[in-house]
């Protein structure tokens, strides 16, 4: 198990951009998958963005083309061209259970998330 911790969240207009940034600590194995996921006020949890323990990044259709992942000793979420639907709280997760074919679906470890709000 990992402690995971977001930072970044805020307040931005439409159009603006903001950077999440997740830090973990403790053991990450070579089976570890890591992830964005975010729930807006009244709706379900949803993946925004995975990188798989081969490396492997795939997006949600709803942020392809705006939203773009980056891993060094952070798991850092670059979000451009921000919609009033990005409005969530977002959570960075982390999973030890990643194969040659693919990421589980639940995750093990979350952090508390931090809030993005995109206004009209």
């Amino acid at each position: 198990q990992v402690q995971v911790a977001e930072s970044g969240g805020g307040s931005v207009q439409a159009g603006g951009s903001l950077r999440l940034s997740c830090a973990f600590s403790g053991y990450i194995g070579s089976t570890y998958c890591m992830a964005w996921f975010r729930q807006a006020p009244g709706k379900e949890r949803e993946g925004v963005v995975v990188i798989s323990n081969l490396g492997r990044i795939n997006y949600a259709d709803s942020v392809k083309g705006r939203f773009t992942l980056s891993k060094d000793n952070t798991l850092d979420l670059q979000m451009e061209s921000l919609k009033p639907e990005d409005t969530a709280v977002y959570y960075c997760a982390a999973d030890a259970r990643g194969t040659d074919y693919g990421c589980p679906e639940t995750y093990n470890d979350f952090g508390q998330g931090t809030q993005v709000t995109v206004s009209s």
